[in-house]
């Protein structure tokens, strides 16, 4: 049995080697802010494999940024619904693309952090510090964020939160895949950071991580073997942020 595991886990990273995504469209509220539009998206579908690298923080070295680099601002007010959009290429929805958004192999969570910033569209985003606001892992069923995501057509849908200060905001949306996580560095990091300009809001300073520096290879949902022996549960990266009531409800006490 585990013999047989093993070799469909070989055959899954083979069939996916290039199966990688991009975030690349926002929506607030429903309406779709453009195609590449206030995202810091790069040319290039790969993933970041380095939790020690600055990286991680919004991609863009070892993957250059498409250039020129989107300067909008995208005007959110607290409290606001968003949406994200992934695909596997910056064309867009491809739907005779087995592998758009992304390909199933890539198990894994999708997670959002927010991190205030004196100008969303600096260039440096190292020293920021980031609070999750949104997380979706395993699901009793044995579903990933990612399944649901795929379902969605590559769409997202959270809830940024309203007792928040207003001002300008980085948003990091991220994928983390975990098809080859059995050994580190193995679990596949794919991330865009958007640029907010949150309006409304509240006083409410959460606690936050760094970027690198809130995840280490050892954590136990960076390197985890996702097929043997079979998951009945598993730990995302980071709490999330805890001023909400119950998990389902996103709104401020």
């Amino acid at each position: 049995m585990r013999a047989a595991l093993t070799s469909a886990v070989f055959s899954v990273l083979a069939a996916s080697a290039s199966a990688h995504t991009i975030f690349q469209e926002l929506y607030v509220n429903g309406v779709d802010q453009g195609h590449l539009t206030g995202i810091r998206v790069p040319d290039y579908d790969g993933p970041i494999t380095d939790v020690t690298s600055n990286d991680i923080i919004c991609n863009g070295g070892i993957n250059p940024y498409h250039q020129p680099i989107s300067q909008a601002i995208i005007t959110v007010p607290a409290g606001a619904t968003l949406t994200t959009e992934w695909h596997h290429s910056l064309s867009g929805a491809d739907p005779s693309d087995p592998a758009d958004p992304i390909d199933p192999s890539h198990k894994g969570p999708v997670i959002s952090y927010l991190a205030a910033i004196p100008d969303a569209t600096q260039s440096t985003v190292t020293g920021l510090k980031w609070f999750k606001i949104y997380e979706d892992g395993l699901s009793a069923d044995g579903t990933w964020g990612v399944d649901r995501l795929i379902a969605n057509k590559g769409k997202v849908t959270f809830t940024i939160p309203s007792c928040i200060p207003p001002g300008q905001y980085l948003l990091r949306h991220e994928i983390i895949a975990l098809h080859g996580a059995s050994t580190y560095p193995g679990a596949q990091f794919y991330m865009e950071c958007a640029q907010l300009q949150i309006t409304g809001g509240g006083s409410t300073v959460p606690s936050t991580v760094s970027f690198p520096g809130a995840y280490a290879g050892s954590d136990p949902g960076i390197t985890i073997n996702i097929y043997y022996p079979p998951l009945t549960s598993y730990t995302i990266p980071v709490m999330i942020f805890t001023v909400y009531g119950v998990s389902s409800d996103r709104r401020c006490l």
